[in-house]
């Protein structure tokens, strides 16, 4: 790997999982000539103390938050950190195999990519309400973006990490993190891929993840389509009201009834919409800028 790359880690609570996962980690990173950045995320339990037993490891290095910003925001310090040509997001529960780190990797730069996702597809989720959760954000953003990445809320992503760095501010502190990263990518017209990965149930511990979680991803999701491309959402609202509008107004014209006061009303409020859309659009542009 040629100390190109760099796994980062964010730990939030975790002390029961360090003392198995990171020694498989430094080995890993030892063996394959990459780093490790571990983000205690302002840990309430002994995370602290137990990641400094690794203190002299030469391939780790640790960052404390001193307060808890959230699973994307131990990411974005861990990112800053990052100073190789790629990143690899992996969860300190020990769900992931260090295996399809290499995969991973060995896929980016074999395909030039900017992105490769970890798809879990084809893996049954742990509970019911974690599987309804995952449906709802990915056919949310299959239909308000064009994307072909199923499993774009994988918690494993390689990714070029100065493209990372330059979409940062774009990125939410909470779980959505995951799928907003991707998200960006995808709509700047990165090349972003997915290949398979192996996952196992998380070693100690209680996920944090909830169905609210599932409906904090859906608003992240609105908004980064609201910023990247607004007419995706004002344009049909415009389209439908005014054509229920027209549908509704149309037979009682031809009849010779006048012109329906509702179906007039409609007919504005959709090109209000529209108006609202364009206006957005260049917001939107000197936002990106």
């Amino acid at each position: 790997m040629q100390n190109d790359l760099t796994i980062v880690i964010p730990a939030y609570n975790e002390s029961a999982s360090i003392p198995h996962v990171l020694p498989a980690v430094l080995k890993f990173c030892e063996e394959k000539n990459c780093y490790a950045i571990v983000v205690n995320d302002g840990s309430k339990d002994s995370s602290k103390a137990e990641l400094a037993k690794f203190s002299d490891s030469p391939r780790l290095k640790v960052v404390h938050n001193k307060l808890n910003k959230g699973y994307g925001g131990a990411i974005k310090t861990g990112l800053l950190q990052v100073d190789t040509t790629y990143a690899i997001t992996i969860d300190a529960d020990g769900q992931h195999y260090l295996d399809d780190v290499e995969k991973l990797y060995n896929e980016i730069t074999s395909k030039d990519a900017d992105m490769i996702v970890g798809s879990r597809k084809g893996h049954t989720s742990a509970s019911y309400y974690k599987g309804l959760g995952k449906w709802l954000i990915r056919n949310t953003a299959r239909l308000l973006m064009q994307i072909s990445i199923y499993d774009i809320n994988s918690g494993m992503k390689i990714y070029n990490a100065e493209l990372a760095k330059k979409y940062i501010s774009f990125y939410p502190d909470s779980m959505a993190y995951s799928d907003i990263i991707a998200l960006v990518f995808l709509s700047q017209r990165h090349l972003v891929l997915e290949t398979p990965i192996s996952i196992r149930p998380r070693r100690d511990g209680k996920s944090t993840i909830s169905t609210l979680t599932a409906f904090e991803t859906v608003k992240q999701i609105l908004n980064m389509v609201m910023l990247f491309n607004p007419m995706r959402i004002f344009f049909p609202v415009a389209l439908t009201c005014i054509l229920i509008s027209l549908a509704w107004g149309f037979p009682i014209a031809i009849s010779g009834r006048g012109v329906s006061i509702g179906s007039m009303m409609g007919i504005v409020t959709g090109i209000i919409f529209f108006i609202l859309g364009l206006i957005s659009e260049q917001l939107s542009l000197i936002r990106k800028k």
